[in-house]
């Protein structure tokens, strides 16, 4: 260690002071190293899970509401073929309209003949269109309803919420037109006499 010229001119009494904050200093350097090791060597025992704390326990899984998404979608969508009618009820309808000309003949009435041929595939439609704004209905009430019966406190997406509405709107507006169409109180077929 080298000393400088103003430490040899000093006395014993002068440099005792500094001779303590130096030794201070390099207690100081060790009790610092000290606690990295015992940082080092209690980390094992953490891992291991010897530290005497208990291990947080996994999460639940929490259901994230895509099924009720799905089906709110589902419901709209099927509101709106209710509505429309749909590719099967047209096939339906095309088919009880080649029933009904098969069955008919040709000297059969009039009456007989647009009741057949058109009456029955206008019904068919009418009960297609029924059946899918049924399975709207059911299909949204049931993704309205679902939350009362999952995890409590767990509120439903807002625009589930909205669809699930939705579909069941369509729903009841392709019901109660389905039942207008059917009983012939809504575009009643022509009057042949």
């Amino acid at each position: 260690m080298a000393t400088k010229t103003e430490d040899l001119t000093k006395t014993d009494d002068e440099q005792a002071p500094q001779e303590a904050a130096a030794a201070a200093e390099t207690e100081a350097g060790t009790d610092a190293a000290e606690p990295d090791e015992r940082l080092t060597d209690e980390s094992p025992e953490e891992d291991s899970g010897e530290s005497g704390e208990p291990e947080a326990a996994p999460q639940e899984k929490t259901p994230s509401g895509v099924g009720l998404g799905a089906g709110a979608v589902v419901s709209a969508a099927l509101g709106l073929v209710s509505l429309s009618g749909g590719w099967i009820g047209t096939v339906a309808a095309a088919r009880e309209t080649l029933v009904g000309q098969l069955q008919t003949s040709s000297t059969a009435s009039v009456a007989k003949q647009v009741k057949e041929v058109y009456g029955d595939a206008w019904h068919t439609t009418a009960l297609w269109a029924g059946l899918f704004a049924l399975a709207a209905l059911i299909t949204g009430v049931v993704v309205l309803a679902r939350p009362a019966f999952g995890v409590p406190g767990r509120p439903q997406a807002a625009w589930i919420k909205s669809v699930a509405w939705a579909g069941v709107s369509l729903g009841a507006i392709g019901l109660l037109l389905a039942v207008l169409k059917y009983s012939d109180a809504l575009l009643a077929l022509p009057s042949t006499g």
